[in-house]
């Protein structure tokens, strides 16, 4: 057990660790990253990093108002960036501090995608439904493949009615789609697409609407073809997949011919554009790319993942393999959904 104050998250390497525990509320996010930071680094062997936040008593609260401390750096940030977001400006909203501080509802910058670890949170929401409903663990994996349902569309008009469709890539990558009922793209994002897909245990299935294999039929064309003339086989390119090979690529070529060459290198990133990244690879450089990552760095860790194989998933069979429709859910307008 190491105690140490932020000092210790600048430039110390703690590969041997996997449990952070942050005994306090640091106003600078990405001090928390940066924390996580020096755990998650090349050599480290644990498949999953730990990452506990404890705020404090209300006792110890009110003397020391952290949390009014806090809102008021915030409200200064905004001052100087000129921002109009909501949590800035309500001083009772300790649910947007607390948000902040645990990076949700896409109060960090950038890609919502990039930033929420897509993959976690599908697992959590499979988790939470075992653990009420432990059936499900034996009927979900024994549905077969193009598995389909509808149910009423419950965002009130908010968002188009259509299908949502679950695909794994002829490359391996997992992929969903929201076609409206004009055929057209709704989202790009994973994220939004995956919580449109949410609904109670007793939603009441609802007749398919007509169109609905065609629907799903062109949001796989535009999965494919997306794969194809924008990410290529890398996937997305907002995914680590896609970032890790043009970052290590351009790497590569500035340091050709110099002392700095790797084989090992090259190799890897010849992995990565050939076969689809482990979870725990996908996870790992995600957060490393987050916190700012240099190339010399992002080498050096790609290497040793790829000699621990911990870096791609590599089978004969991937070549020859079809693109998968795993399942797919329409979304009709809410009328008659109680019948």
């Amino acid at each position: 057990m190491l105690i140490a104050t932020d000092v210790l998250s600048e430039g110390q390497n703690l590969q041997d660790c996997a449990v952070v525990v942050n005994f306090d509320l640091s106003w600078a996010i990405i001090r928390l990253v940066q924390r996580a930071g020096r755990v998650d680094r090349i050599g480290q062997r644990a498949e999953n990093i730990l990452c506990y936040s404890f705020l404090p008593a209300d006792g110890v609260e009110r003397i020391l108002r952290l949390r009014a401390r806090v809102r008021r750096r915030l409200q200064e940030n905004a001052e100087v960036v000129g921002t109009d977001e909501a949590f800035f400006e309500d001083d009772r909203n300790d649910q947007a501090v607390l948000d902040l501080y645990h990076e949700k509802a896409s109060i960090l910058d950038g890609d919502a995608d990039a930033e929420v670890d897509l993959a976690s949170y599908a697992y959590q929401i499979w988790k939470n439904a075992i653990t009420a409903e432990p059936g499900l663990q034996k009927i979900i994996p024994d549905l077969s493949p193009v598995s389909y349902s509808t149910r009423a569309n419950q965002s009130s008009g908010k968002q188009p009615d259509g299908v949502l469709i679950y695909l794994r890539t002829a490359e391996g990558n997992d992929a969903l789609a929201w076609i409206d009922k004009q055929g057209h793209a709704v989202t790009e994002s994973q994220f939004a697409i995956l919580q449109a897909a949410a609904c109670a245990p007793d939603s009441p299935a609802l007749p398919r609407q007509d169109g609905h294999h065609t629907l799903v039929q062109k949001g796989v064309e535009i999965i494919v073809n997306e794969e194809k003339s924008v990410g290529g086989q890398l996937g997305r390119p907002s995914g680590a997949r896609f970032r890790a090979y043009e970052r290590l690529k351009r790497y590569a070529e500035r340091i050709k011919g110099t002392l700095f060459e790797s084989q090992d290198l090259l190799k890897a990133i010849d992995e990565i554009y050939r076969h689809p990244l482990r979870q725990s690879a996908v996870d790992t450089l995600n957060r490393q790319l987050r916190s700012g990552i240099a190339d010399e760095a992002l080498a050096k860790l790609v290497i040793a993942l790829r000699d621990e194989d911990r870096l791609c998933l590599i089978h004969e069979e991937e070549e020859s393999q079809e693109p998968r429709i795993i399942c797919s859910l329409g979304l009709v307008e809410g009328k008659g959904a109680g019948s």
